[in-house]
């Protein structure tokens, strides 16, 4: 079906539609709906055991809480691991699953461009405009309109909550993720697969890659926990909370004791703040606190100073 340069009769369209049905039902049960703060993005799981690929401006950074919705409504926590910034390249990595579906991926190359070439069909799935348990992901018939170096386009017709969303080629084989959609419908560029390959070591060890402009690179010292502490005799006392920020909306309260910080022990106000000293607006960190002898840990993300 690529070798030509469109159907040229009706056999040639029922072979497309074929290998789209044939493949269609794994890549959506495989495709997830990101929930962000605002708004939502895709992904879609490569892993039984619940990785994820997707756009680094959906992903947002490094170690965040984010939720992700399987085609059937099933809800999973998940944690962003590393993003390149310069690609719009992302992992999250779902929590605590080891039987999920996933589609396979292309296959690791020397060249950062894809196997597929200009012309060939291709079709997108992406939870368009947010999650829809009646409609599911959407799916889009498309070709290869550009194949460069570190990015694709084709004319696959993209709308906002598509982003990190997959690209197929017509055997179901992952081989990108979408990145810009574009303002024409047919003008949207993603991210070849390759490009996740070379950078596989450190995207799944949690590292930020690059300068942006995709993701904001973290800046140490800017995380805001909102609480003040005294010194006490086994911890740290709270004292106050700042309203509506992390510490609140975590459930502390004035007269809990903190304990740990990522598991750094809390002996006095300055060992909490050398450890926020290194931390970034959008970490997540995880409090351990005692309240009335009973202790409890909450991971919290952090807000910006």
């Amino acid at each position: 079906m690529n070798d030509k340069r469109f159907p040229e009769s009706r056999q040639d369209l029922i072979a497309i539609q074929s290998s789209l049905v044939e493949h269609l039902e794994k890549a959506r049960e495989a495709t997830v709906c990101i929930k962000l703060k605002q708004g939502s993005g895709s992904g879609v799981i490569v892993s039984a055991d619940g990785l994820v690929l997707t756009a680094a401006h959906v992903a947002g950074g490094v170690n965040r809480r984010l939720t992700v919705v399987l085609e059937d409504g099933t809800e999973y926590e998940a944690k962003s691991l590393g993003v390149n910034a310069d690609n719009d390249a992302a992992m999250l990595q779902i929590e605590g699953q080891e039987d999920l579906p996933y589609v396979e991926i292309e296959k690791k190359r020397d060249s950062l461009k894809p196997e597929t070439e200009l012309g060939d069909w291709v079709f997108s799935l992406g939870h368009s405009g947010g999650y829809d348990k009646e409609r599911g992901s959407v799916v889009r018939l498309g070709r290869m309109v550009r194949v460069a170096k570190s990015t694709v386009q084709s004319d696959c017709k993209l709308i906002g909550g598509d982003s990190g969303g997959p690209l197929f080629d017509m055997n179901g084989t992952l081989i990108g993720i979408h990145s810009r959609v574009g303002r024409v419908l047919e003008q949207n560029m993603h991210v070849p697969i390759q490009v996740f390959h070379k950078y596989w070591g450190a995207l799944s060890a949690g590292e930020f890659i690059g300068s942006g402009p995709f993701a904001e690179k973290p800046v140490p010292g800017t995380g805001f926990l909102g609480l003040a502490v005294e010194e006490v005799e086994g911890g740290l006392e709270v004292s106050r909370v700042e309203p509506k920020q992390p510490a609140q909306v975590a459930g502390i309260e004035v007269g809990d004791l903190l304990l740990e910080l990522d598991g750094v022990e809390l002996q006095s106000s300055s060992d909490l703040k050398e450890l926020m000293a290194k931390r970034s607006a959008g970490d997540l960190v995880e409090v351990s606190y005692s309240r009335d002898g009973e202790v409890v840990v909450e991971e919290i993300t952090l807000a910006k100073r």
